[in-house]
């Protein structure tokens, strides 16, 4: 979480930084409708700012992870710039129509503005001519924005719905890009913040294409075909075994991957439930927990041919800690299946504690989880909540004495990651040792 939390801070402090230094702060005389502009071109610098960054998130780009610690985090950044640029939009939106409105309803008197000075230069020219098309076009995409990015976070919004409305942003956004560049002050362009917003909308509008396209990811996707399907009905978990028809770069356990089962539903993410052994093989544990994976083991069969892109993620098990202690809520035991699966054929040496919650046992998947934590020489603590109550803090200590020499690695539920968190930063632990997969893509 840090490291998103700088990305995020420091992006909105350099486009602010660069903005002021093209802009002046203050107009003299603190005059309305001079401070209205300065407004305007501020809120409008930090919304596309944003807007665009999250665009280029949008692409899912690896080489990001190692600065954001996992496309999971960049996901959870991307999120918040979108909703960043929802709210300063909104705030732009509300300096530009709102005044209009005060002036047509006698509020306040607009000062009068001779004619714009003759630009002899061609482009300016043609941009000044476009500036009422350019208004008109910025306000109407903002209204889509609006209305899309709402969807987005409305999590009751049917996921194979959400991913064909969102794909409809690279519109709305390539839309805002004419509205900027026709609108953007002439002057920014000489100073920093004019190439910084250049590149940044370059990137977007490159993005955004892709994304139409439905070329995200392209170059990580593989197909493979369904070799294995178990379904553990007690605690409502699907068992996927798959056989990858194409090259696979191989992954650490702890990552996860795109799957696409359905194409009208579009690509969900699940962590990859195996390590990596070279045979082409990869398993997937995956929860029903929505309508769609609900319906999983009734729409998949062995033979169905899937599509595979990936692998993403940081949670990665490289602390530097000599013990750790994992925390699996139900279906977040998965990436602990995989790194199992790897100690036991390559051990390293670290004692691991693996606490496994769960509300809904299935007595055949726990044990399958006990031969694989004994394989791997990890001791296992599996707790029933209705039998067992809440797993907390210090209930981990006192089974773990020696908890202050591990790093800790948590996958479940936001909730209870957080309580953990808190609970033990409160006790001393540092907070980069704490580990927790941020696995919410919307």
């Amino acid at each position: 979480m840090k490291n998103i939390k700088l990305a995020y801070a420091g992006l909105l402090a350099l486009l602010s930084l660069l903005w002021w230094m093209a802009d002046p702060l203050l107009p003299e005389g603190y005059e309305y409708f001079a401070l209205r502009t300065v407004a305007i071109n501020y809120t409008g610098v930090l919304a596309m700012g944003v807007m665009s960054a999250g665009m280029l998130l949008a692409l899912r780009p690896v080489s990001f992870e190692p600065l954001l610690g996992g496309m999971d985090k960049a996901y959870r950044l991307h999120k918040w710039l979108g909703i960043t640029g929802l709210v300063v939009g909104i705030i732009h939106w509300l300096w530009a129509q709102g005044t209009k409105w005060a002036v047509g309803w006698g509020w306040l008197v607009k000062p009068a503005r001779g004619p714009r000075p003759e630009q002899t230069d061609p482009i300016l020219r043609f941009l000044q001519q476009q500036r009422g098309l350019a208004e008109s076009v910025g306000e109407w995409a903002f209204y889509a924005a609006v209305v899309l990015i709402v969807l987005a976070l409305v999590k009751r919004f049917p996921y194979r719905l959400f991913v064909k409305t969102h794909r409809l942003l690279a519109i709305v956004y390539l839309a805002l890009v004419f509205h900027s560049v026709v609108l953007i002050p002439v002057g920014y362009w000489t100073q920093g913040i004019g190439p910084v917003m250049a590149l940044l909308m370059a990137g977007g509008s490159a993005s955004a294409v892709v994304s139409l396209l439905r070329r995200v990811g392209e170059q990580r996707k593989v197909v493979a075909e369904i070799e294995e399907l178990d379904h553990f009905r007690d605690n409502q978990v699907l068992k996927v075994g798959l056989r990858l028809q194409g090259q696979w770069p191989g992954h650490q356990a702890g990552q996860f991957a795109f799957v696409t089962f359905d194409a009208a539903e579009g690509a969900h993410p699940f962590t990859i439930s195996s390590g990596w052994q070279g045979d082409g093989r990869l398993v997937f544990m995956i929860k029903g927990l929505g309508d769609y994976t609900s319906r999983l083991p009734d729409m998949l069969r062995v033979g169905d041919t899937v599509t595979v892109e990936g692998p993403y993620g940081r949670f990665a098990f490289a602390g530097d800690r000599p013990r750790q202690i994992w925390v699996g809520g139900g279906i977040g035991i998965t990436p602990f299946i995989a790194r199992l699966q790897a100690l036991a054929v390559q051990a390293d040496g670290k004692p691991i504690d693996l606490f496994y919650s769960t509300s809904a046992p299935d007595e055949i998947f726990i044990a399958r989880l006990r031969r694989a934590a004994d394989a791997a020489r990890a001791r296992l603590h599996v707790l029933v909540t209705a039998k067992d109550g809440r797993l907390d803090v210090a209930r981990i200590c006192k089974a773990v004495p020696e908890w202050a020499q591990a790093d800790i690695w948590f996958c479940g539920p936001a909730g209870f990651g957080q309580a953990l968190r808190e609970g033990f930063t409160a006790k001393g632990l540092e907070p980069h040792d704490f580990h927790q997969e941020l696995f919410d893509m919307r």
